[in-house]
């Protein structure tokens, strides 16, 4: 962090914590709040709403997404530090999300790709992933006394929008998550890392390019989990529970990409 900011962005960031944003939120926001006020040779705090606006205009934005986060992360520092009233005003409307199908992996295939895995840390890793749905950050933020084995669940806590939520998990992920502990012997969280008690994403992003390929990424076997669980049947309001999406058109995305369903189709000619 800017020694020459610290004060302005960690006063930010406990108003954001007081806010109840996450963890991860917070750091993305911090960053570009960051980048914008050292582009000003001057205080932050006397940064004015028609700068703001200039620096929004001619921003090199790499995507909707991060045009998106930087909006947002500039009217987080306009309306707590600078204390600008009106501030729509400053921000142009917001550019339309972007819309991509997911990329998923044949269920035959990623089960034969897992299979074939000879590290049980790894292998328990990518099947617990595919087995529950669960995200990146919560594998990472597992803990062993998440996993009620009597119940066949796994407790997430405190996910993506700060809510918790459930997750079935298979006998067979249950028997090999036995073997990872008795081998490793984890302490506290499931998944320790080779420096520090949790796992790190880079290393779980890591694994999926090792052993699934390089064009694969971790959430591909998350999309993977929810079009494997359509596939089979499984209702679409019980796939959005298990995912914790907050609406069910963000699950009802894998119905555009399930080769199962649009098989089913009766083509014209």
């Amino acid at each position: 962090m800017n020694e020459k900011y610290k004060s302005t962005l960690e006063n930010l960031k406990n108003i954001l914590k007081v806010r109840n944003y996450s963890n991860r939120s917070i750091e993305i926001y911090i960053h570009y709040i960051e980048k914008f006020i050292s582009s000003f040779d001057k205080s932050a705090l006397h940064i004015t709403s028609q700068e703001m606006k200039e620096y929004l205009l001619n921003f090199n934005y790499s995507s909707t997404s991060q045009q998106n986060q930087i909006y947002s992360a500039l009217k987080l520092f306009a309306k707590y530090m600078l204390n600008i009233k009106f501030i729509d005003k400053i921000f142009l409307e917001r550019p339309r999300k972007e819309r991509h199908l997911p990329q998923v992996i044949d269920k035959d295939l990623l089960l034969s790709k897992i299979n074939q895995i000879q590290n049980i840390k790894h292998k328990s890793i990518i099947s617990l992933t595919y087995g529950t749905g669960m995200r990146v950050s919560e594998i990472c933020n597992l803990k062993i006394s998440d996993i009620d084995s009597k119940r066949m669940i796994i407790n997430i806590h405190q996910a993506k929008g700060r809510k918790d939520r459930i997750v079935p998990i298979s006998q067979n992920n249950l028997e090999l998550l036995r073997k990872y502990y008795k081998q490793y012997m984890p302490k506290e969280y499931l998944f320790n890392g080779q420096f520090d008690l949790k796992y790190s994403t880079t290393s779980c992003n890591a694994i999926i390019k090792q052993y699934l390929g390089n064009e694969y990424h971790f959430h591909t076997l998350r999309h993977s989990y929810a079009t494997t669980l359509l596939e089979s049947g499984t209702d679409l309001r019980l796939i959005q529970q298990c995912l914790g999406h907050s609406s069910s058109k963000t699950t009802e995305i894998y119905t555009h990409v399930s080769t199962q369903l649009l098989n089913k189709i009766n083509l014209p000619i």
